[in-house]
Order: structure tokens, then sequence, then C-alpha cells
């Protein structure tokens, strides 16, 4: 299973889920389905654009969990 920490980046970070929605360009909705691990994909060119706004690794913010 691929556990999402974004809440944890973006504590690191200290910025909102609001803010890092805009700064992407995705919905708040959208991006509460990553938070809560109910997203089914994730396209590379959202999570290219999360690290880049987190400046972070992708291995930063997916977890793999047996």
């Amino acid at each position: 299973m691929i556990i999402v920490n974004l809440d944890v980046m973006l504590a690191r970070r200290k910025m909102s889920s609001q803010e890092l929605a805009e700064k992407v360009g995705i919905t708040q909705a959208n991006l509460s389905i990553l938070k809560t691990n109910k997203a089914r994909a994730i396209r590379f060119s959202t999570l290219d654009k999360i690290c880049e706004v987190l400046d972070c690794k992708p291995g930063d913010i997916l977890d793999y969990i047996k």
C-alpha cells in the first residue's frame, strides 16, 4: 500500500493545504483525496509540481507499507 504523507511536508514547510493547492493548480478537494490516501492514481505532472512547490523528492511524501 502506498501512503501519501503530505501533511508531514506541509507542516515542515509551514504551508497550508489551500496554499499548496493554489500553487500546484489543483482543487482543494483533489488535494484532500491525496492527503487521505483515497486517490487511486496521481499524474506525474501533479507529483512533479507538488515536489517543486514543497522543495522535496517524491520519496519524501510517498511511502510504501507492505
